[in-house]
C-alpha cells in the first residue's frame, strides 16, 4: 500500500507541475461529460413529460370531437344550409354512442361530453366557465379524483337533478372559506346543488393546447341529461333552423358561423387493448361517415398513438446526442493517450533513474495510470458542473423540460474513469517497457 501511494503522489506531482497542459488534456473529457449530463437531462425530462401528458389524456383512449364543415367536402358533404341544402346530418349524438356500443366490441368505456359556455354566478359573483355535461365514467377516462363529496348518483344521472360537481379553480373562485359541498351555484338560469369537488389536476398551459384539453379545474360537470332536460339538447335543431329558403339571406350571412347542430361535442371511447387502437378508430371513421350521411362533420384522434410517435422521435433525438457524447468521450480519450505518450518521451530518463533505484514495471504502470484516471476524473469533475449548468440553461431559454439524477450523474463519473484506465493503459505499459539503461543514456 505505501508502494502504491507513492507512486501516486508522484503521479500528482506530475500532473500539478504542468497545470494548463492537464486542463488542455481533460477538455475532452469536459465537453464529453457535460453532453453525457444534458442528453440524460432532456431524455428524462421528455420521457417524464410525456407520461404526464399520458395521465391527462388517460391510456387506449379515442377522441372524437363534432365539427361544422364548411365549403365543398371531398367525401360528398356539404356546406350545411348555405351551398348544399340537401345534405343533412344528424350530427354526433347519444345515438351514435348506443350504435357503437353495439357493433365495436373493443369499445369498453365510453364518455359523451356537452359543452355550455355559461355565466356562474353565487353570492353576487359572476364569472364565466364551461358547464360539461358527463357521465361518471369521464372521470375515470380522464384519472380524475373527487377531493370532497361524491361522485353523481343513479338517480342524478337517469331523471336529470340540478346537481353538478365543480372543479378546483370554480371552488377557489366563489368558496374559498367553506365547504361547496351542499351548497348551490347559479350556472346560466339553472340553479345546481355542488354535489362534490374534483381533485386539482396540475397541467402545464402547453400541455394543454398540445393535447387539445380543457383546464378542469375550471369547469362545472352536470350529468349529461341534466344538461338535456334542463339547459339545450341541440339534438331537436333541423335542417330548416339551420338553413334558410331565403337565398338572398344566404349570400348576406355567408360569412356568418353556423350553428352547432350536435348534441354532443366530444366523446371520448377506451378500447380494452392497446393493440386495437388503430383498427377501432378507422372502423368507427367508416361507421360514423355512414351514420352521419356521408358528412365529416367529427375528427377522430388517437391521442396515445401521437404521443408513442412523439416519444419515437425524441427517442431519435437522444440517440443523436449519444453519438455526440459518445464522440465527444472519445476524442477526450484519444487527447489523454496522445498527451500521455508525449510525456512518456519527455521523461524517459526520470522513468529510467527510478528504475535504477528499484521502481519496478508495476510501479511504472501505476504512475502513469493514476496520471491520466486522475485527469480523467477532474475533467468528469468539472464536465458534471457544466452538464448541470448546460440542462438548467436549456430548460429557462428553450423551454424543454430536463431533469438531472443522481444516476447520471454516476454515469458520467465512471465513463471518465474508465476513459482515464483504457486509454492511459498504453502509454504506462511503453513507459514500464522502457529499458533502464538506454533511458539513463537518453538526453
Amino acid at each position: 500500500m505505501n508502494r502504491v501511494l507513492f507512486n501516486f503522489s508522484l503521479a500528482m506531482e506530475a500532473v500539478f507541475a504542468n497545470k494548463l497542459r492537464t486542463f488542455l488534456t481533460a477538455l475532452g473529457i469536459i465537453f464529453g461529460v457535460a453532453a453525457v449530463i444534458a442528453m440524460l437531462a432532456i431524455g428524462t425530462g421528455a420521457k417524464q413529460s410525456i407520461l404526464a401528458q399520458m395521465k391527462l389524456i388517460g391510456t387506449n383512449n379515442i377522441v372524437i370531437k363534432s365539427i361544422i364543415p364548411s365549403g365543398e367536402d371531398d367525401q360528398g358533404g356539404g356546406n350545411l344550409g348555405q351551398n348544399n341544402k340537401t345534405s343533412w346530418t344528424p350530427g354526433l349524438t347519444l345515438n351514435d354512442v348506443e350504435a357503437i356500443k353495439k357493433i365495436i366490441p373493443t369499445i369498453e368505456n365510453f364518455s359523451p361530453e356537452m359543452i355550455l359556455n355559461t355565466p356562474i354566478i353565487q353570492s353576487g359573483k359572476l364569472q364565466r366557465a364551461k358547464c360539461v355535461g358527463i357521465t361518471n365514467q369521464f372521470f375515470e377516462l380522464n384519472n380524475l379524483e373527487i377531493a370532497l363529496g361524491n361522485n353523481f348518483h343513479e338517480k342524478h344521472m337517469e331523471f336529470g337533478k340540478p346537481v353538478c360537481i365543480i372543479g378546483k379553480s370554480i371552488q377557489t373562485k366563489f368558496f374559498s372559506q367553506e365547504d361547496p359541498v351542499g351548497k348551490k351555484i347559479k350556472c346560466g338560469n339553472t340553479w345546481l346543488t355542488i354535489v362534490g369537488v374534483l381533485e386539482r389536476r396540475i397541467a402545464t398551459k402547453e400541455s394543454l393546447e398540445n393535447l387539445g384539453i380543457r383546464d378542469y379545474n375550471s369547469d362545472v360537470y352536470i350529468p349529461i341529461n341534466t344538461a338535456l332536460l334542463r339547459f339545450k339538447n341541440r339534438a331537436f335543431i333541423s335542417k330548416e333552423d339551420i338553413g334558410d329558403d331565403d337565398e338572398d339571406e344566404d349570400e348576406n350571412n355567408a360569412n356568418a358561423p353556423q350553428q352547432n347542430y350536435h348534441q354532443l361535442d366530444r366523446l371520448v371511447l377506451q378500447v380494452n387493448e392497446s393493440n386495437t387502437l388503430q383498427a377501432s378508430a378507422d372502423i368507427l371513421g367508416r361507421m360514423l361517415k355512414r351514420r352521419h350521411q356521408g358528412i365529416i362533420d367529427y375528427e377522430i384522434e388517437v391521442p396515445e398513438l401521437l404521443l408513442q410517435q412523439q416519444q419515437k422521435t425524441q427517442d431519435t433525438f437522444n440517440f443523436v446526442l449519444a453519438v455526440i457524447a459518445g464522440i465527444s468521450l472519445l476524442v477526450g480519450g484519444i487527447g489523454i493517450m496522445n498527451i500521455m505518450l508525449a510525456s512518456v518521451l519527455e521523461r524517459i530518463k526520470e522513468i529510467g533513474l527510478r528504475r535504477s533505484l528499484g521502481a519496478t514495471r508495476t510501479d511504472i504502470i501505476l504512475q502513469f495510470l493514476f496520471e491520466a484516471i486522475f485527469i480523467s476524473l477532474i475533467g468528469g469533475i468539472i464536465g458534471v458542473i457544466l452538464g448541470v449548468s448546460a440542462a438548467n440553461a436549456i430548460a429557462s431559454s428553450a423551454d424543454i423540460p430536463t431533469v438531472v439524477s443522481s444516476w447520471s450523474i454516476i454515469l458520467s463519473f465512471g465513463v471518465a474513469a474508465s476513459v482515464g484506465l483504457i486509454f492511459g493503459l498504453f502509454p504506462a505499459r511503453k513507459a514500464a517497457l522502457q529499458d533502464p539503461i538506454k533511458a539513463l543514456r537518453s538526453d
